[in-house]
């Protein structure tokens, strides 16, 4: 796997169009923020009155899982991240920490994007595809690998439906 994700790093990052794509990618990537999740969150809870109040205490109940895991598996793995593990690429942004595996920008999309699925399926389509889009932006800017972006997507996934369960 390590070697596919790395011919894969290579070939992405080494695209004449791969500086011009970055610049997009960062700003999908700030959806992968907290912050945009917390703002989310309570604008539903509060224009939301029959079902806010259960979106935001399952949201709250599936990052509490999700945040945790995230970073405790980051740093039992100490995977590297692709600029540091390979001489031949850089990245296109300082990362906030050192380990790549797994992705938690895609890990915190894919859990709201897995709550909104469920509370409002109308937002489906368009809330996967924006978790999908964050999870590639960090393969853009050259700070994951491509398994980090599916091990963070199962991550959240999973973290939203204990997070339903519980709730």
């Amino acid at each position: 796997m390590t070697a596919a994700d790395t011919r894969a790093m290579c070939w992405l990052l080494q695209q004449p169009q791969a500086a011009r794509r970055a610049r997009l990618a960062r700003q999908v990537s700030r959806l992968g923020d907290g912050p945009f999740y917390v703002a989310l969150t309570l604008l539903i809870w509060w224009f939301d009155k029959e079902g806010g109040s259960l979106f935001a205490l399952t949201a709250m109940a599936a990052y509490a899982l999700e945040v945790p895991l995230f970073v405790g598996l980051k740093h039992l793995i100490q995977r590297p991240r692709p600029a540091d593990a390979l001489e031949s690429l850089s990245a296109f942004i300082q990362p906030a920490d050192r380990f790549s595996f797994p992705s938690g920008h895609t890990a915190a999309a894919f859990v709201m994007a897995s709550l909104l699925s469920v509370f409002y399926p109308p937002v489906m389509a368009l809330a996967l595809g924006l978790a999908v889009m964050v999870g590639l932006s960090r393969v853009l800017l050259g700070v994951h690998y491509p398994s980090d972006i599916l091990a963070g997507a199962t991550l959240g996934f999973s973290c939203a439906m204990i997070g339903l369960w519980l709730v």
